[in-house]
C-alpha cells in the first residue's frame, strides 16, 4: 500500500487574505497556530471576505519575529506591521456567517490601513483564547470542538491527487492556493480524503467531519485578484452533490500537537464518500 504523508502546510492568519506556507506548525484545538485568528469586519461587525472584495487576494501576510507584516502587492500602500499579541481593547461582537462571538479590535491606524484598501470603514479584529466559537454541531456535535474565524471547521485537508485530476480535466495547471487548504496530503487517490473518517499524524488524531462546499472564492486568481468561471464550472461536472460543489474534507483535531512536512499519515477509520 502506498504511504500517505504531509506534502504542504498552510495558514491564513487573516481570514480571506493570502496564505503562508510552512514546513511545520503547532496544532491547536481550533486549528493551526495563527490560522484565521484575525478577521476584517465592517461597521456592523460582519466579516469581510474575497467573495465580495477580491482585492483582498493582493494582501499578503508574512510572520517576522513577533509581528505579522502585511504587504499590499498592488503597490499602493506601504507594508503594515501588526503585533502577534492580542490587542489591548474592549471586546466587540462579530459575526461569521450565522455565528456570533467576541473579538478584540485593533488600534485605529491598523484599521485605517485596511479601510483605505477596501474603500469603506473596516476593522481588524482578533480572536482571543477566551472567545469560544463552536464548530457546526450538525456535523461536529461535541460542544468542545472550537474553531477560529474559519468558515466552519478547524482544518481543511486536500489530497494532491484531487487537484491533479482537476487540472487534467481543465487542461492547465491551477494552483492549490485557489482552495486554501491547511494540509495537503500526498499518496491518496483523487478525492480519497473524502473517505477519511479518522487519521493520525504525529500521534494526533483528526476526525473527518464534512466535505468542503466550494464557493466563488475558488474562481479568484490569488496572484492578480481577477475572477473567472473556473474551476467551479469544471468541478460542477463531476463534484456536485445536490446544489453544492465539494472539494476537500474538513477535519477536527482531538487535542493539540505538532505537524510538519514529510510526516506519515495513518488511516484509523474510513467512511463512505459524499460523492
Amino acid at each position: 500500500m502506498k504511504s500517505i504523508y504531509v506534502k504542504n502546510i498552510y495558514i491564513y492568519p487573516i481570514k480571506s487574505l493570502g496564505g503562508i506556507e510552512l514546513t511545520a506548525s503547532p496544532v491547536e484545538r481550533r486549528g493551526l497556530k495563527y490560522d484565521r485568528r484575525w478577521m476584517l469586519v465592517d461597521e456592523n461587525g460582519r466579516f469581510v471576505s474575497q467573495r465580495e472584495h477580491q482585492q483582498l487576494a493582493l494582501l499578503q501576510p508574512r510572520i517576522e519575529n513577533h509581528s505579522m507584516v502585511i504587504e499590499d502587492r498592488s503597490g499602493k500602500l506601504q507594508p503594515l506591521s501588526i503585533d502577534l499579541e492580542a490587542p489591548i481593547a474592549d471586546p466587540i461582537e462579530v459575526t461569521v456567517w450565522d455565528d456570533s462571538c467576541q473579538a478584540l479590535p485593533s488600534p485605529e491606524p491598523i484599521n485605517q490601513w485596511f479601510s483605505s484598501v477596501l474603500g469603506f470603514a473596516t476593522r481588524l479584529v482578533y480572536m482571543p483564547e477566551s472567545s469560544l466559537r463552536i464548530a457546526d454541531q450538525r456535523y461536529a456535535p461535541a460542544t468542545d470542538d472550537h474553531v477560529s474565524f474559519a468558515d466552519g471547521y478547524p482544518i481543511l485537508i486536500i489530497g494532491q491527487a484531487s487537484l491533479n485530476l482537476l487540472n487534467q480535466k481543465l487542461g492547465y495547471e491551477l494552483p492549490m492556493n485557489r482552495f486554501r487548504p491547511n494540509l495537503v496530503l500526498e499518496g491518496l487517490a483523487p478525492h480519497e480524503e473524502d473517505t477519511l473518517a479518522e487519521i493520525m499524524i504525529n500521534r494526533l488524531t483528526y476526525r473527518g467531519v464534512k466535505p468542503c462546499a466550494r464557493c466563488v472564492m475558488t474562481t479568484i486568481d490569488q496572484n492578480t485578484g481577477e475572477k473567472g468561471a473556473e474551476p467551479l464550472r469544471t468541478l460542477a461536472g463531476y463534484r456536485k452533490s445536490g446544489n453544492k460543489i465539494l472539494f476537500g474534507e474538513n477535519f477536527i483535531p482531538e487535542h493539540s500537537g505538532e505537524v510538519s512536512v514529510g510526516l506519515r499519515v495513518e488511516t484509523i477509520h474510513r467512511k463512505d464518500p459524499a460523492i
